[in-house]
């Protein structure tokens, strides 16, 4: 903790002077974010420091292989990626959504070589969402590397199409009120792709 710590006060002292007005603003005002990301949790993959967003432009969703379920209806299980996009877009009303890959997830490594014997309770669970992308994957290709990037593309796509499963999603959507947009974040490189309209990933 103590680095944390130390971190904030770094904080306090160099950037929230020159931010002080904002941060009063946002209090005062509110968030008005015109973008959802859904990331990656793993700590290589900051989308503010990607996108080079101040606060209160982005709303952030984070969480393994930055996946999203399919709709279901309402229950008492706990949905918290889908309560997360739901205020973002029937709260705050975002203008686009941007479901955000990356190299090396380990996620998508999970679900190409198993989870890790130590993360069993809850992980392969939740990967499941993805199991289509590891089945594209498979069919594709037979060198391992190249399988998990295609399952790492291959999880933007699903996500993308889960979205669309949301019945306000789909609705904004169909009326222009909202864009849906996948990327993908090489690591090692910063490289930052987009998904085309062909289903391939280009550099932006």
């Amino acid at each position: 903790m103590d680095n944390l710590v130390d971190g904030y006060r770094r904080f306090r002292n160099s950037a929230w002077p020159g931010r002080k007005a904002l941060f009063e603003k946002l209090a005062a005002l509110g968030q008005r974010p015109q973008t959802l990301v859904i990331a990656c949790s793993d700590s290589r993959v900051d989308p503010s420091m990607i996108f080079d967003a101040g606060p209160g432009e982005l709303f952030v969703v984070r969480n393994v292989a930055n996946l999203v379920p399919p709709y279901s209806a309402p229950d008492h299980a706990h949905h918290g990626t889908s309560a997360a996009i739901e205020f973002a877009v029937r709260v705050l009303e975002v203008r686009q959504i941007v479901v955000l890959g990356h190299a090396l997830c380990g996620g998508a490594g999970a679900l190409v070589d198993g989870a890790p014997e130590a993360a069993r309770d809850f992980l392969p669970d939740w990967i499941k969402i993805a199991a289509p992308a590891r089945d594209v994957a498979l069919n594709l290709s037979e060198d391992a590397a190249e399988r998990r990037r295609i399952v790492e593309y291959q999880c933007v796509k699903l996500s993308l199409h889960n979205l669309e499963t949301f019945p306000w999603i789909r609705k904004r959507v169909e009326e222009g009120q909202l864009v849906l947009h996948g990327a993908y974040f090489a690591v090692a490189t910063g490289v930052l792709e987009r998904l085309r309209a062909d289903g391939t990933f280009g550099a932006a």
